[in-house]
């Protein structure tokens, strides 16, 4: 088999893992995981400028960790494609979704093409190699974010039933979300079927953030609170949320069996993740945040918290006994993973998890540092654009929205993708930021692991170039007046 695992049927239940897999710890390396190493004998300090002949200081701007993405990107064929009028693509989305290498691609045809059959309901040969491959990815991911148990991972198909699952399962308690404005959260919850008929009420935390997104958590004391999400990294500012300082106070504020789950999107694929240090109860992620596929993902839960759910659909799998008098179910995470799973996404899941702890997200999270810190100071810099979320030197995540004076974001991210640059344009699922922030919408740059400073330098040059190409356009009093278009944009994308 093309995966190695010590994973077996126990004769308890089919779904639970051989003792040797309740391990106390999951913090040892996948096997076979050595994260990656600098090849340079030596780097140059970031941000040291060379120039003395009055060149911009970008030009000479060296990054420490620039090899991770040397190393990386020739495993990302879709980075080396191009696009519109040959233009090469500069992909700078990763935020709603990443590349994927080509091991995980590879994953998947594998199982395809040596596996596929059903899982954990045949004693077959290939029924056998796919519950194999399938439950490696379990313990991947457990691995990835450091569960005490492999049972504390349910796979789901993204954060989003993840949190379908918790607001339904903990129906008839008042859940608040303490994301900064973001209205996702929300949305997921007041739609959960049940928990509004369950009694649930799900309540916004009162938020004020500016346009750094920093500031005191705003969590009000309210003894009868027994849910609060909390996003660590927001996918809008960029600012990175005091989890400990939040947790902390939502302990000493709220019901003492409050459920505190945290949406690792942004913050799973770029740092490393420890629940057992993070003192919550639950956690969501998606797979295709860390390059992973789509319609995968996770919920992971203390194993004591998960045990006390009730189910969250019916199906098979998810039951241990059935007679015509009732029903018992099954326990975690089999309880929670109805009917036929999905196997092949699982398993692309579980290859995304080895090979982002093979680059090592200490690299990852070194490199999206000064990436991040390169691409908003040269934001900053550029005429008409108002940057959103911390200023240059203060941590942040690798990802800047911004406004455009005189530019509506869907226009300005239309232009951009002629000439190659992907960006994204709208909400990010952040109506109410917007709101506070005065704006109908933004545009978004957001970089990962395998983006280089070269990325970033076209993008400000072709964002640069757009601004320049409205700003003439206005002076000019007319629509269509392009000639200082020519060998900027090219019509021949539009069908």
């Amino acid at each position: 088999l093309p995966f190695a695992s010590s994973w077996t049927l126990p004769s308890t239940h089919r779904f639970l893992a051989s003792p040797s897999l309740s391990r106390p710890h999951l913090r040892r390396p996948c096997p076979g995981v050595v994260p990656l190493r600098s090849t340079a004998e030596s780097s140059p300090a970031a941000g040291v400028s060379t120039d003395d002949d009055g060149a911009p200081w970008w030009k000479s701007f060296t990054l420490e960790h620039a090899w991770v993405a040397e190393q990386t990107r020739p495993q990302f064929p879709i980075l080396s494609r191009t696009v519109g009028d040959d233009k090469p693509l500069i992909y700078l989305d990763s935020a709603a979704t990443s590349q994927k290498p080509s091991e995980v691609v590879d994953a998947l045809r594998r199982y395809y093409d040596t596996m596929n059959s059903n899982v954990h309901r045949g004693a077959h040969f290939l029924s056998q190699a796919a519950t194999t491959a399938y439950e490696d990815s379990r313990d991947a991911v457990a691995e990835l974010i450091g569960a005490a148990r492999r049972e504390e991972v349910v796979f789901t198909s993204g954060a989003t039933q993840g949190l379908n699952l918790l607001a339904r399962s903990l129906g008839g308690r008042r859940h608040r979300h303490g994301a900064p404005q973001q209205h996702r959260p929300v949305a997921d919850a007041r739609r959960a079927p049940g928990s509004g008929a369950a009694g649930g009420e799900i309540r916004g935390a009162e938020r004020r953030p500016h346009r750094t997104g920093r500031g005191p958590p705003a969590v009000p004391r309210d003894p009868a609170d027994e849910g609060r999400l909390v996003r660590p990294v927001s996918n809008a500012l960029g600012c990175i949320n005091p989890v400990d300082e939040i947790v902390s106070h939502v302990r000493s504020n709220a019901h003492p069996d409050c459920a505190i789950v945290l949406d690792a999107c942004q913050s799973v694929p770029h740092m490393a993740v420890d629940v057992g240090a993070l003192g919550v109860d639950f956690l969501v992620g998606s797979a295709h945040k860390f390059c992973g596929p789509t319609g995968i993902g996770f919920l992971w839960g203390k194993y004591t918290r998960l045990e006390a759910l009730p189910p969250y659909q019916g199906g098979g799998e998810m039951i241990d006994t059935v007679t015509l008098g009732g029903s018992t179910y099954a326990p975690p995470p089999a309880r929670f993973e109805a009917g036929t799973p999905p196997i092949a996404q699982a398993v692309g899941m579980g290859a995304a998890a080895r090979y982002v702890q093979r680059v090592g997200m200490e690299n990852i999270h070194a490199y999206e540092k000064e990436l991040g810190q390169y691409l908003v100071r040269r934001m900053n810099e550029v005429p008409g654009v108002t940057a959103f979320g911390p200023p240059p030197g203060e941590p942040r995540a690798a990802l800047v929205s911004f406004a455009t004076e005189g530019v509506h974001a869907s226009d300005l991210s239309t232009f951009l993708d002629m000439e190659g640059v992907a960006v994204r344009a709208g909400h990010h699922c952040c109506q109410p930021l917007h709101t506070e922030l005065g704006v109908s919408h933004s545009a978004r740059a957001s970089l990962y692991f395998y983006n280089t400073k070269r990325d970033v330098d076209v993008f400000i040059e072709k964002l640069e170039q757009t601004m320049d190409f409205f700003a003439n356009m206005g002076e000019s009093g007319t629509d269509d007046d392009f000639g200082d278009m020519d060998g900027l944009f090219s019509f021949d994308d539009f069908p």
